[in-house]
C-alpha cells in the first residue's frame, strides 16, 4: 500500500482566490480520496476545472494524481501534460504516479488483480498501462507497424510466407508461428545465418519516417543496456530517443520489480528532457503514419535486374529484393543471389517464393498509378507469351507424334524458362521439332501439353507431356535465349466414297499387319515397348474423325525401328492414305530384315 505521506499529499494550489474554486468541494474531493473513491475525487477536480477561466496547475495534478490511483494511467498523463505546460515539473511532483506505476507492475508480474473503487481489474486491465501507448486492436496498426511489439518496424525481417516483422520480435523463442496466417515458421537452428534484414523495406522506412526510426533504435538500444544492467548507458539512450520526440511506446508492461528504480529514473529524465515544460508522451502511433509522398520514390522499389518498378516483388533469405519472374531466371542459371550471391539452394528447392505482402500494399497504396503501368506492361507480355498461332515455343530435341506421350528432363536454364511461361499464361503447350543444320529445327513439328511438372530441389524438372496436334513452321524465331516459330497446323484431308472404301480396305489391311507384327517380336522387346508406349491402340471404326488420324498409326509410328528424317516426312503427310503406304513399306522391309 502507499505511505501515508503519500496518500496524504495534496498539491497547493496556484491561485486558490480564483472565481470557480469552491473549497467545500475540493474538501469532499480530499474526503473521497482518503475513502479510496479516486473517481468521485477526479469528477469533482474535472468539474472545477471547468468552472475556472485559467486552468490551475496544482488542481491539475491533484486530478492527475486521483486518475493514477485510479490506474488511469493515460488520462493521467494527459492531466500531467496539462500541469506541465503551466509550469516545468518538478520530479517529487511525479511520486505518485512513480509508486501507482511501480505498484501495478509489481501485481502484473506476480498476477495479482487490483480492486479499484470496489471493481475487480486486472492490474494490466483496460485502465491500465496498455492503453498507455499500445495498440490493443491490431486493426488500429498502420502499414508500418510490427504486428509482435505493435511499434514502427525496426530492422524488418520478411519471413518465409511474406509477412514482414521486426528481426528482434522473430527471433524470440516464443514465436514460433505468423500471426497473421498462422504458418509455422522456420526454428533458428533450420537457419544457418538468422533471419535477415530486409534491405529494400529497412532503407524505405528509415526514408520516410527518419526521426521516429532513430528514435526506435535509441530506445531498443536502451532497452539492451537496460537488460544488461548497464543503467547509465540505458538512461542516456532513453533520452536521446525521448529528445527526438518521436511517438515511441514505452513498454511498462515488460519492466521488472528490479528495474523500478530506473523506471523512476526515465519518468525524471522525460520531464527534464521536456522542452518548455512540454512532457512528450511514450505513445505507440494507432491508426497510422502519414507517408510524406515528396519522400516516396518509385526509383526506391525498383527491381536491380530488370530496373523496372517491383512486380510481385520476392525477398530471399539473404534479405534482397527483386521481382519474382526476374528472380526465377537468374536462379535456373545460378542457385545464387544475383547481389550477394549467398547460396540460395534450400531457398530454390522449397520454392517458397511468397510475394513480401508490406512492399506489395505500399506500391498499390502509394505508387499506384506507376503500379498499375508496370502490371499492363505484365499483362501485355503475358497475352504476347500465350498466342500460340503468332509465336510458339519450340523445344528442340525428339520426335514427338499426336497422342503419345512425351516425358522430358528439363534441365537447361532456358527450357526452364519456357516450361515455366507455359504453366503461367496457362496454355501449358510448346512445340517439339528435332534438330536442323542449316535452320535450327525442322520444317515440321508436333504441338505437346503439359499433363504434369515435377520439380527436384536443384531448378531441373521432369515434364509429362503428351502429343496433341502437328503443325508446319512458316518462320523461325528466338526469345529469352529459346527458340520460337510462327505456325499453322497440319490437319488431314478426308475423302468421301470410292476413294473411302478404298481408304477403309487399306486401313484394316495394315492395322493387321501391325498387330502382326507386334505379337511376333520377342518378349523382352515387345515389355519394352510396352512399358515406355503402352498397348497397340483400338482400330478406329471412322480413321478420318481425328484432324491427325488414327492413334495407332502414331503408336506405331513411334515404336517402329526409324531414323527422325523418315519418321518426320511421314508426321508431314496430311492424306492418310500416304501415311498408311507408307507406314505398310516400313513394316515389310522390319519384317522381311529380321532374322527366321
Amino acid at each position: 500500500s502507499n505511505s501515508t505521506r503519500t496518500e496524504m499529499f495534496v498539491h497547493p494550489l496556484s491561485n486558490p482566490g480564483a472565481a470557480g474554486i469552491c473549497p467545500e468541494m475540493l474538501e469532499v474531493a480530499e474526503e473521497a480520496s482518503r475513502a479510496g473513491d479516486f473517481n468521485l475525487a477526479v469528477e469533482i477536480y474535472s468539474s472545477q476545472l471547468a468552472d475556472l477561466q485559467q486552468p490551475d496547475r496544482g488542481l491539475c495534478l491533484r486530478k492527475a494524481d486521483s486518475l493514477s490511483r485510479a490506474g488511469r494511467i493515460s488520462e493521467a498523463l494527459d492531466s500531467y501534460c496539462t500541469a506541465a505546460s503551466l509550469g516545468k515539473l518538478r520530479p517529487e511532483e511525479l511520486q505518485l504516479l512513480v509508486e501507482t506505476i511501480a505498484r501495478t507492475l509489481r501485481e502484473k508480474e506476480l498476477g495479482i488483480h487490483a480492486t479499484v473503487n470496489g471493481s475487480n481489474k486486472s492490474s494490466s486491465g483496460e485502465d491500465g498501462f496498455q492503453n498507455s501507448g499500445e495498440c490493443e486492436d491490431d486493426e488500429a496498426l498502420d502499414l508500418f507497424s510490427c504486428h509482435l511489439c505493435k511499434c514502427l518496424l525496426h530492422e524488418p525481417t520478411t519471413v518465409e510466407c511474406g509477412h514482414t516483422f521486426c528481426k528482434r520480435c522473430t527471433d524470440d523463442d516464443s514465436v514460433t508461428n505468423c500471426v497473421h496466417c498462422k504458418q509455422n515458421l522456420s526454428r533458428k537452428e533450420g537457419l544457418p545465418n538468422g533471419r535477415r534484414i530486409n534491405v529494400v523495406l529497412s532503407g524505405l522506412l528509415d526514408k520516410l519516417f527518419a526521426t521516429e526510426s532513430k528514435a526506435r533504435k535509441l530506445w531498443i538500444e536502451g532497452e539492451d543496456s537496460w537488460k544488461k544492467q548497464n543503467l547509465l548507458d540505458a538512461l542516456e539512450k532513453y533520452n536521446g530517443a525521448v529528445d527526438l520526440g518521436k511517438t515511441l511506446h514505452l513498454e511498462m508492461q515488460n519492466f521488472s520489480q528490479r528495474n523500478l528504480a530506473l523506471l523512476k529514473l526515465v519518468l525524471r529524465m522525460i520531464i527534464y528532457c521536456a522542452d518548455d515544460g512540454e512532457i512528450r508522451q511514450t505513445t505507440a502511433a494507432c491508426g497510422g503514419r502519414s507517408v510524406p509522398a515528396e519522400l516516396l520514390d518509385s526509383g526506391d522499389l525498383e527491381c536491380s535486374l530488370c530496373m523496372r518498378l517491383f512486380y510481385e516483388p520476392v525477398a530471399t533469405p539473404c534479405g534482397h529484393t527483386f521481382c519474382l519472374k526476374c528472380l526465377e531466371r537468374c536462379l535456373d542459371h545460378n542457385p545464387n543471389c544475383p547481389l550477394c550471391k549467398e547460396n540460395l539452394s534450400e531457398y530454390l528447392a522449397s520454392r517458397g517464393y511468397n510475394k513480401t505482402l508490406l512492399m506489395e500494399e505500399v506500391l498499390q497504396r502509394y505508387l499506384g498509378d506507376e503500379l498499375a503501368e508496370r502490371k499492363k506492361i505484365h499483362e501485355e507480355e503475358m497475352k504476347e507469351l500465350s498466342n500460340l498461332n503468332q509465336e510458339v515455343p519450340i523445344f528442340v530435341c525428339t520426335m514427338a507424334f499426336p497422342t503419345i506421350p512425351c516425358p522430358l528432363h528439363v534441365f537447361e536454364p532456358r527450357y526452364r524458362l519456357m516450361i515455366r511461361r507455359s504453366m503461367e499464361t496457362g496454355t501449358k503447350q510448346f512445340g517439339m521439332c528435332i534438330a536442323d543444320e542449316l535452320k535450327g529445327f525442322a520444317d515440321y513439328g508436333c504441338m505437346l501439353q503439359v499433363r504434369d511438372v515435377k520439380f527436384f530441389p536443384d531448378g531441373r524438372s521432369v515434364v509429362d507431356t503428351i502429343g496433341v496436334s502437328r503443325f508446319k513452321v512458316l518462320s523461325h524465331g528466338q526469345r529469352d535465349g529459346y527458340n520460337t516459330a510462327k505456325i499453322e497446323y497440319l490437319e488431314d484431308k478426308k475423302v468421301e466414297g470410292e476413294e473411302l472404301t478404298e481408304l477403309l480396305k487399306l486401313h484394316d489391311s495394315v492395322y493387321d499387319q501391325a498387330n502382326g507384327w507386334f505379337t511376333s517380336l520377342k518378349d523382352n522387346m515387345k515389355s519394352q515397348i510396352l512399358s515406355h508406349f503402352g498397348h497397340l491402340p483400338s482400330k478406329d471404326p471412322d480413321p478420318q474423325a481425328s484432324p491427325s488420324g488414327p492413334a495407332w498409326s502414331w503408336w506405331l509410328l513411334a515404336v517402329l525401328p526409324l531414323e527422325n528424317r523418315a519418321q518426320l516426312t511421314i508426321l508431314a503427310m496430311t492424306s492418310l492414305k500416304d501415311r498408311l503406304i507408307a507406314i505398310r513399306r516400313v513394316l515389310i522391309f522390319v519384317t522381311r530384315k529380321r532374322p527366321r
